[in-house]
Parts: structure tokens; C-alpha cells; sequence
């Protein structure tokens, strides 16, 4: 498919047109339940090759998964909301963190029973159901339902993806880019542009989904200029994240506000730099380095490799692009080192390469890879809760 057709030939098998309504969106989840029983397969047996060896351990499991780093930052959001000032202390101003998590986490534990820590849980495990559909949709609607299956079981499948069923915000994050991208694939620019503009108020790399439907709006306005749906969703959707930003500029009381609490985290962009020295000291100096860190380094560059292969098979620009920016964004970043797998969990397209070609695979191969991923998703997800000492 070439680059710059945004909006796929309709097939028998896609959704309808339009905005979706409840008959679409019944029908297209009637076609998602393959795709998210497998990835409920996938989930529960990373539980429970987790459960079985925290028990070993003598580990809880509630806690490992509900209250644990970024988890215990967003419930401290939850319970007592932003700072007001910059600090200088490193690592420790959570206007670093986005607003929709915890606020979505408090607002709803007013109407459920339990903690806001279980809260949280709940909004992540029930998101990563959203996502996987919205996975499957995607792939469904580019290249048809089995390789929308197989898309969905490699992002069940992913080294780091115990953290969809963590208190963090990847689930939700990846729900909202999944339907903004399927919004965009489908010719539904406003659906698109709020969805983008939600994803901006989950996560720092919001900016990426907003990035791929203003290209796409502003490049279907030349073909389309009568179209005013288009300049309102190219405006709408880096809404979200421009808003925040701008909240935490004037909280501070300095137009780079935010800017300033990612440099307290050391989160700035210095063109690969630390990314390579890191990836070099953990494959070529450090002589025993921890496999969390293997996985991480290798995940970094299986990543940028399938966005080659990705930009070879001409996924459609704006798929390329969000996936783009996600990579520029992590690749390039001076911070920490060890989050970047989980920073890379909600960019899916980049497994579409993988997804067509155990498509064209036989049976027999495809079975012994997705195996063999399942396997070792809940083996290297357990090290990275258990035996790794930082956060995931």
C-alpha cells in the first residue's frame, strides 16, 4: 500500500463508513473476538508463570502489579495532586506524569468499591482489552482478520507486556492511538482528532498520535479543501498535550514549565547519544550485564529494524509517522534507559512486518514462533518485575 493512501479501498470485511455506531461497533467487536480471546490467552499465562514464581518468592501479587513506581506516582496524583513548584531535587516532580490516568483513576473510585490502587488495575487491564481491539482493528482493516489476530497476539506477546496489567498508563495510551489510528484509516477525522488529543493527556508521546493525524488532515485538506471536518481535527488533536503542557507552564510560572521538570528527570533530547553509549555498554563492555537490559537494548534495535521494514512495506504515512516520532522520541532521549521497551509498548505498527509474514508462514512455523513469544513474554515479564531492581 503506498504511503500516502490514507484511506484504504473499502472491503466486505470493514466496519461502515461514518461515525461508529453502536450496530458498526457491535459488528466489528463480533469480528475482534478471536483476537481478544487469544490475547486474553496470552495475558493469563503471563500471570500465571508470574504468580507461580512470586509465590516462590513470597512476593504479593496485587502489589507488584497495582502500587509499584510509576503506579505509587500516578496514586500519589490520585490522592493529593500536583506539585506547585519546580524543586531542584532530581527524579521528584510528578508534573513530569500526564493528568488523564489519575484523574480518570480517582474519578471512577468514587463509583467503585476498593482502594484507588485496585481502581487504577482495573482501568489498565479493562484498557488493554480496548487496545488489543483496537490492534486487531487496524490490522484487520489494512491487510484482513488474520493477520489483525496475529498483529494483536505479537503486541499481547511483547518482552515488557506484563505492564498492559500494571498500573501504568500504557494500556490506555495504546487504546487511544490503536482507534486514532483506525479513526484515521477509516475516514473519521474529528473521531481521530479527539482520540489524539486524549492520548495527549495520557502520555508525553501523545504528541506522536497528534503528529500522524495532523499530517494526515492537512494533507487530505489539498484533495478535499471543502472539508472543514479536516482543518478542525489537524487543530483538535494536539490539543490535549498542548494543553497540559501549558497548564504546567503556568503552574510554574515560566513558559517552559514542563520542559524544565523533564530536565529534573534528565528526559532531554540529545540526538542518540546516551542510547548508543548504553546499548554499546551493555552488549560489548559490561562483561555479565542483567537481561532485563539485554531485552531492553534489543528491543531498541529490533524496533528501529522493523520501522525500515515498515517504511519498505509503505504502511500508510500515518502509521509511519506516530511510529516515527515514538522512536525519535526514545532513541533520542538522554534519560533513563532501562523504560524504553515499555516507552516502545504502544507502537504496534512496527510489528506488521512480523504480523504479515507469519501470515505467509506455514502453520506449523507460525505455531513454534507465537509459541515461543508467549513463552518468553511471561518468563522475561516475571524477571523484570522480580528481579530487576528498578522500574519496569
Amino acid at each position: 500500500m503506498s504511503s500516502t493512501a490514507f484511506r484504504p479501498k473499502p472491503r466486505a470485511t470493514a466496519a461502515p463508513p461514518g461515525s461508529l455506531q453502536p450496530r458498526a461497533a457491535a459488528s466489528l467487536l463480533r469480528r475482534a473476538v478471536p483476537a481478544l480471546l487469544a490475547y486474553l490467552a496470552v495475558r493469563l499465562t503471563g500471570l500465571l508463570v508470574l504468580t507461580l514464581w512470586a509465590h516462590r518468592r513470597h512476593h504479593g501479587l496485587w502489589p507488584l502489579l497495582a502500587i509499584q513506581w510509576d503506579a505509587d506516582w500516578y496514586l500519589g496524583i490520585a490522592d493529593h495532586g500536583y506539585t506547585r513548584t519546580l524543586g531542584t531535587a532530581y527524579d521528584s516532580n510528578n508534573l513530569a506524569f500526564f493528568p488523564l490516568y489519575p484523574y480518570l483513576m480517582k474519578a471512577v473510585a468514587v463509583l467503585t468499591p476498593g482502594s484507588r490502587a485496585s481502581t487504577g488495575l482495573g482501568i489498565a487491564v479493562l484498557a488493554s482489552f480496548f487496545a488489543a481491539w483496537g490492534v486487531f482493528a487496524v490490522g484487520d482493516r489494512l491487510h484482513g482478520r488474520r493477520v489483525g489476530v496475529l498483529l494483536t497476539v505479537l503486541w499481547a506477546a511483547l518482552p515488557v507486556s506484563l505492564v498492559q496489567w500494571m498500573g501504568y498508563t500504557e494500556s490506555l495510551f495504546t487504546a487511544f492511538a490503536a482507534w486514532a489510528l483506525y479513526a484515521v484509516l477509516t475516514d473519521r477525522p474529528l473521531l481521530a482528532a479527539s482520540l489524539a488529543s486524549l492520548a495527549g493527556l495520557t502520555r508525553p508521546t501523545g504528541i506522536a498520535v497528534a503528529a500522524a493525524v495532523t499530517v494526515w488532515a492537512l494533507l487530505s485538506l489539498h484533495r478535499r479543501p471543502r472539508d472543514t471536518r479536516l482543518l478542525a481535527a489537524a487543530a483538535l488533536a494536539p490539543l490535549g498535550w498542548c494543553l497540559y503542557v501549558g497548564w504546567v507552564g503556568l503552574r510554574l510560572g515560566r513558559w517552559d514549565g514542563y520542559f524544565a521538570v523533564q530536565r529534573l528527570w534528565h528526559n532531554e533530547l540529545d540526538g542518540g547519544e546516551e542510547t548508543l553509549r548504553r546499548i554499546k555498554e551493555t552488549l560489548g563492555v559490561d562483561p555479565r550485564p542483567h537481561l532485563f537490559m539485554v531485552i531492553v537494548t534489543c528491543t531498541l534495535i529490533v524496533s528501529a529494524v522493523l520501522f525500515v521494514l515498515s517504511v519498505w512495506d509503505r504502511q500508510p504515512l500515518p502509521l509511519l509517522v506516530f511510529t516515527g516520532i515514538l522512536l525519535v522520541i526514545v532513541l533520542c532521549s538522554g534519560g533513563v534507559y532501562f523504560p524504553r521497551a515499555r516507552f516502545l509498548l504502544p507502537g504496534f505498527p512496527l510489528l506488521l512486518p512480523v504480523a504479515l509474514h507469519l501470515n505467509r508462514a506455514s502453520r506449523r512455523h507460525r505455531a513454534l514462533v507465537l509459541t515461543a513469544a508467549v513463552l518468553g513474554s511471561a518468563y522475561c515479564s516475571a524477571n523484570m518485575i522480580l528481579l530487576w531492581p528498578s522500574a519496569p
